[in-house]
């Protein structure tokens, strides 16, 4: 086996930026301890890094008070403080069938827990939600509409400015996940009417794993689900509810953070649009080579206008795990095979019955070789199970 083509940018980016990888471990040498919660030099440095990359990461999304946006572990986390928050019994809430677990389960466990009620929008044949079709749902008590910025499956961006304004116009919040999106395209809170959105470090923002946060607009308030230390006001007895204090809880993962930090300026330095433009002539390229092989189906991928470099695809006759089980045995290709942890986005592909779909997911340091070498082998994958289906005999 060669060299490892790394396909699976959608679960998490690798490589990181050698700047990232650099940085992390000189902080962690040199300023690694508790931030802001005593007076001596390394202290006081560790928090103004933690206050740096607050601001840096408000200013990347638009935000007006850096105080509001509040980090935590990853999407999940934040998804789960937005929803346990905002919804209470007796509420409506709306979502789409193009989410991930972290918004399905949380949304789930308030259905059956605590009397709130959910409606599910399907996307269209192209992989998107109709902005008219979340207006229909909304009723009297509608507290919060939900959507996945970027389907982590489809790889579609959905019309959030349009659904935002939809719900700006009927009073109810609207919360955005983007996981998938925060690095790979602009996003701007006022001009897409955004109230709430999460997001995670390591994606796209090319930061480790186990950091990520949310932006909170300024009127939204989320109710307090956890309590803790936050290292000021230490007497008060009640968690503080002033932002960031409200939403953060314990010792905040000051490694995460300073990876968040140097991925964002790796990412500013080489520009968001660069980066996106490179990714998605590689998305094309995918998707017209893997249009050419016989037996394959890609979903949503009839053109790629509003989308990320993220695709999926099935070999007829194979199940989603063996495809990609031969890709890395064979190849030496890592990709992403199953539901994706987005089961209702298969359930309407109807892959749900053949284990899901085979995910690529291009990032900024796949190459024209990788994408050419990765459909010559989902090629002869496809090839193989052909003569395979006509003559079982020879392969038994």
């Amino acid at each position: 086996m060669g060299k490892l083509i790394y396909l699976d940018n959608g679960a998490t980016s690798y490589p990181k930026p050698e700047e990232v990888y650099i940085f992390m471990d000189s902080f962690f040498r040199g300023f690694g301890v508790n931030p802001g919660r005593s007076g001596y030099d390394m202290c006081m440095e560790t928090g103004v890094l933690v206050d740096d990359t607050r601001q840096m990461m408000a200013d990347f999304f638009g935000g007006k008070d850096p105080n509001r946006l509040c980090f935590g572990y990853n999407s999940t986390d934040a998804l789960n403080l937005i929803i346990f928050g905002l919804l209470n019994s007796g509420d409506h809430a709306i979502s789409t069938t193009v989410e991930h677990n972290s918004v399905l389960r949380p949304l789930y466990h308030q259905s059956q827990h605590h009397d709130v009620e959910v409606d599910y929008v399907p996307f269209d044949a192209k992989g998107f939600v109709d902005p008219a079709d979340i207006k229909r749902k909304i009723k009297a008590n509608t507290r919060l509409v939900i959507i996945n910025h970027v389907s982590n499956v489809i790889g579609t961006v959905q019309p959030v400015a349009d659904i935002g304004r939809i719900c700006r116009e009927h009073g109810v919040t609207f919360a955005i996940d983007a996981s998938q999106s925060a690095g790979k395209v602009p996003i701007d809170i006022d001009k897409m009417n955004i109230d709430v959105l999460a997001f995670t470090g390591h994606k796209s923002l090319m930061g480790p794993t186990g950091i990520g946060g949310l932006y909170v607009r300024e009127g939204i308030d989320i109710r307090l689900t956890r309590a803790g230390g936050t290292g000021v006001r230490s007497a008060d007895r009640m968690h503080l509810e002033d932002y960031p204090y409200r939403l953060e809880y314990g010792t905040g993962n000051v490694m995460g953070i300073a990876g968040l930090h140097a991925g964002l300026k790796w990412i500013e330095q080489k520009g968001i649009g660069n980066i996106h433009d490179h990714e998605m002539k590689l998305a094309q390229m995918a998707r017209n080579g893997l249009m050419t092989v016989d037996g394959v189906t890609l979903h949503c991928q009839d053109e790629l206008t509003d989308h990320i470099s993220v695709l999926s695809f099935n070999i007829d006759g194979m199940e989603a795990l063996d495809v990609g089980t031969l890709l890395d045995g064979e190849y030496d290709i890592a990709c992403r095979t199953g539901l994706h942890c987005a089961p209702l986005v298969h359930e309407q592909l109807g892959t749900d019955k053949i284990g899901g779909s085979v995910r690529i997911g291009i990032g900024p340091f796949n190459t024209e070789d990788h994408i050419k070498t990765t459909i010559e082998a989902v090629g002869e994958i496809a090839e193989f199970k052909k003569k395979k289906k006509r003559n079982p005999q020879t392969f038994k």
